[in-house]
């Protein structure tokens, strides 16, 4: 048995899933998460969860003889990798940035009805559920908007992207943090005045 699946059978242990090990010069770097089951309230990974896994994996790594120089095991964090159909379901409706295999193609590109490049692969919307795979609905300032100033409102074009799990490279959810505080009331993210 491999180091990592050891790993990945001592967080399971703890009731953990591992979203991803990760090992860079001297930092080996483990993420893990509470797993989802639909209809049940979401849990999150604590510091202390953190805490009882490291203490695990110390002694594991040292029985599997794996040289490292600091071990990190954190949660995924605002930007959490989305890898499986599963956790497309678990954050179905939140804004996600998808980078597609491919570029879209002149086809893709007449297809959204908008000028969106025909080499363009990465993407920012609200993932939702269509009848034959995800659609991302996305809102995006037109190709040539040149940059707004003052209190001047945001355009923004609306399309819909579909796409199924194979032709996804990556996926995660967008770091949207609003350093500003609360919205007023009827405002939306896409409606908000560009400073």
């Amino acid at each position: 048995m491999s180091w990592t699946v050891a790993v990945e059978q001592a967080a399971k242990s703890l009731g953990l899933e591992t979203i991803a090990i990760e090992r860079s010069g001297g930092l080996l770097r483990v993420t893990v998460d509470w797993p989802w089951i639909a209809g049940q309230a979401e849990r999150f990974v604590s510091a202390e969860d953190c805490e009882r896994l490291t203490r695990q994996l110390q002694f594991l790594l040292e029985v599997e003889q794996v040289d490292y120089a600091r071990l990190e095991v954190s949660s995924p964090g605002i930007d959490r990798p989305l890898r499986h159909e599963q956790d497309f379901l678990r954050f179905e409706g939140e804004v996600v940035d998808v980078t597609l295999k491919a570029p879209i193609g002149s086809a893709g590109q007449a297809a959204l009805g908008i000028e969106v490049g025909a080499t363009r692969r990465k993407f920012r919307g609200r993932c939702v559920r269509g009848a034959t795979g995800w659609v991302l609905e996305c809102q995006e300032p037109p190709i040539g908007t040149p940059a707004l100033r003052g209190k001047q409102k945001l355009r923004v074009a609306h399309y819909a992207l579909g796409f199924d799990m194979a032709e996804v490279k990556e996926a995660h959810l967008a770091p949207l943090v609003n350093f500003k505080g609360r919205q007023r009331v009827g405002e939306s993210t896409t409606d908000a005045q560009v400073e």
